[in-house]
This record gives structure tokens, sequence and C-alpha cells, in this order.
């Protein structure tokens, strides 16, 4: 079982590069299960809408992850609670539209949790994310609620990704962080069999502020002439993780960063 996750598709052009490339990707990588944060993929950079949902549906995705920007085109608001396909973090304050965990089958019947978290610090504020994860893993259990299960922590710092993923080190399959649209050069499984990766990066144009007009986003900076935040427009990077999945044990077999295209694979 081989699971490719990817970081945040920003704007037109990281949707565009998914869209267009993702069905022959998952061949080409022998790819079974697909799971994307799009929180950013609307063309105003932030949130993301129901048509663009269906967009990532048909070329193959089979879950959304989202974060802080998940209300920030308000139609997402009707659309989470029918499609169980999108989640959103887990501990936003309750009640909230969506779900944070689904667990889902595959064709080959296997049964894959995906747990969307959300980091505290320097983020809108949510519920304490360890206790949530506490809850969470004292509620379900690696190989007999699930066959495998993936964690997407949308977070702003390392040091806090980091923690999170030694706290699920031996509970989950694949713990990647997600939000900073940097990948970092920490692939690697962890003391007790679980994958992880402090951030996947994202699915956009690179030659940017993190996905963001870059002239705009410097003159903001220093506080000259700019408007509101915009993508940049470039060709896209698919940025990510793909985890070769142990049966038996539920836990990462292999685990290896993931770049496609645009300014990143020329590096």
């Amino acid at each position: 079982m081989r699971i490719l996750f990817l970081g945040d598709v920003v704007g037109i052009s990281g949707c565009s590069k998914l869209t267009e490339n993702l069905s022959y990707q998952l061949k080409l990588n022998k790819i079974d299960f697909v799971i994307v944060n799009a929180e950013n993929a609307d063309k105003t950079g932030v949130g993301l809408t129901k048509k663009i949902c269906e967009d990532f549906f048909i070329c193959g995705v089979n879950v959304i992850t989202t974060g802080n920007h998940v209300w920030d085109q308000k139609e997402i608001m009707n659309f989470i609670d029918k499609e169980s396909r999108i989640l959103r973090p887990k501990n936003l304050f309750e009640p909230s539209p969506g779900k944070g965990f689904t667990i889902y089958t595959t064709k080959e019947n296997m049964k894959i949790g995906v747990l969307n978290l959300m980091g505290n610090v320097f983020m809108k504020k949510c519920d304490d994310v360890f206790i949530t994860a506490k809850n969470f893993m004292n509620e379900y259990k690696l190989k007999k609620d699930y066959d495998f299960l993936v964690v997407d922590f949308h977070g702003e710092i390392t040091s806090e990704k980091n923690a999170m993923g030694h706290y699920f080190d031996g509970k989950a399959t694949l713990v990647v962080g997600t939000h900073t649209h940097i990948p970092t050069n920490d692939c690697r499984i962890l003391k007790n069999g679980t994958a992880y990766q402090t951030d996947a990066g994202m699915c956009g144009d690179y030659d940017s502020v993190i996905g963001m007009d870059k002239i705009n986003s410097i003159n903001r900076f220093m506080k000259k002439d700019s408007v509101k935040h915009f993508p940049a427009k470039g060709e896209a990077t698919l940025s990510g993780v793909i985890v070769e999945c142990d049966i038996k044990t539920g836990l990462a077999s292999k685990v290896e960063s993931y770049i496609f295209g645009g300014q990143l694979s020329r590096t």
C-alpha cells in the first residue's frame, strides 16, 4: 500500500498542476491512496470551494485536509457537512461544520484513517492539540480500528510538529506537517515505525513568497504600496511525501519526499 500526501495547494497554478498531472503521477508512482491539503486552493490563495474539491476528486484525490483558512470561502461550510472526503482540523472549537477524522475504505478493502489537527502556537485559537491527540489515541488504535493512519498536522513551528510526530510514533503510519509551504529535508521513519516529515511543502509556484506574488509580498514587508496578498501564477511544483505501508503492522516500511515539476524539480 502506497500513500501519497501532497502539501497545501495554492491558487490557480497549484490547482492546474495537480488536476493536469495527478492521474499520470499516480500510475507512474504506483499510488493507492491520495491525501491533499487544499486550504489555499482558491484563486485568491485562501480557502477552497465545492468546484475545486470536485475537480480534485475527479483527478484521483481521495481525501482533502485543511487548516486555519478552511472557512475563508464560506460556501465550504455547507458542503463539508455533506462531503465526508473533506476534513477540517479536529481541534477546532465545537460545534464546527464537518469532521476532523474519518476512516476510508479502499478498493482493496483496506481501512485508512485520516486525522486533521492544527497547532496552537502562532495559529488561530483552537482546542489544545496535544489533549485532542491524547483523547484520539485513547479512543482509536492502529490495526484495530483502521489498517493505516495518516495525520496532517497543520502548524506554524517546527518544534510543535516535531513533538507531535514523536507523540504518534508507533501509533500512526505517517505524521506530516503542513501550513508553512516549504518542504523540509527531514523525511524519515521514526524509532517506533512512523514516517515523518516536518512540512510537506506546497503545490504552487515557488518563484514566490510561500505561493504569493513575490513583489507584492516584498512591498508589504517594506511597508510600501501593496495590495492584499494574491497567488503567484508561474509553473507550480507538486510537493509532498510518499509512504509505503506495512500491511501487517500498519507502520511505514519506506518513506520518501515527492517533488514534481516547476522550480524545485530543476534544483
